[in-house]
């Protein structure tokens, strides 16, 4: 709450614009919904490769993109232009994008994209520090509701007595509580290793995230 809070006060019309400046806000929220959608549907298919992920979403989103440009007249930039900003996408989206998977599958949706949100405010910081721009009371306010909004997800402790009904999966792992598994193969038993793994009936307590593995209704 903390945090939509913080949008709502960055979001909201003030001045000369607040007669005709709902629509942005009403636009962006439908992106946000969209785009939390796509994070939900993203998180079932997060124990995956994420860079295979973050690749083939880029790859789609990216050709979409460009087409759509293309159709209302742009043209290409020149060649030290594109791959310049070709790799910039690279870092600051496509390897974001592959950390943002993998947070999805050890921390869940919500509490990724909470910390995610935090980014503008980090290209914020560096406008105003590094460029000397300026800004209104309204962003510190909102930088102080969203910066909550995370304080609070960082110190919360969940745990409780809770059952991991069984299942097949294959991702990164280590023998931890819960991959007790046998192998057919040789391992030497140290580091963490990949392969299709069987998970039995496990009930036990202990604090945790809705990870790949705690996904139960409470």
């Amino acid at each position: 709450m903390a945090i939509v809070a913080g949008g709502v006060t960055l979001a909201w019309p003030s001045g000369a614009d607040s007669a005709t400046g709902f629509a942005g806000p009403v636009l962006v929220g439908i992106a946000c919904l969209c785009w939390a959608i796509d994070n939900n549907l993203t998180r079932k298919v997060s124990a995956s490769d994420a860079l295979f992920i973050a690749s083939a979403k880029g790859l789609i989103a990216g050709t979409v993109n460009t087409l759509l440009a293309f159709s209302l007249g742009a043209t290409l930039p020149k060649l030290l232009t594109l791959m310049s900003t070709l790799g910039l996408g690279l870092i600051g989206y496509g390897v974001s994008l592959v950390c943002f998977v993998l947070a999805l599958r050890g921390l869940g949706t919500a509490r990724t994209g909470a910390y995610f949100s935090t980014a503008p405010f980090m290209g914020a910081a560096v406008a105003l520090f590094v460029f000397s721009e300026t800004t209104s009371p309204a962003f510190w306010v909102a930088a102080l509701l969203m910066g909550l909004g995370v304080w609070l997800h960082l110190t919360e402790q969940h745990g409780h007595d809770h059952v991991h009904e069984p299942m097949a999966h294959d991702h990164l792992h280590s023998h931890d509580a819960h991959h007790q598994h046998t192998h057919a193969f040789e391992w030497r038993g140290v580091g963490q290793h990949s392969h299709l793994h069987q998970h039995p009936v496990i009930r036990h307590s202990h604090p945790h995230y809705p990870d790949i593995h705690h996904r139960h209704s409470h």
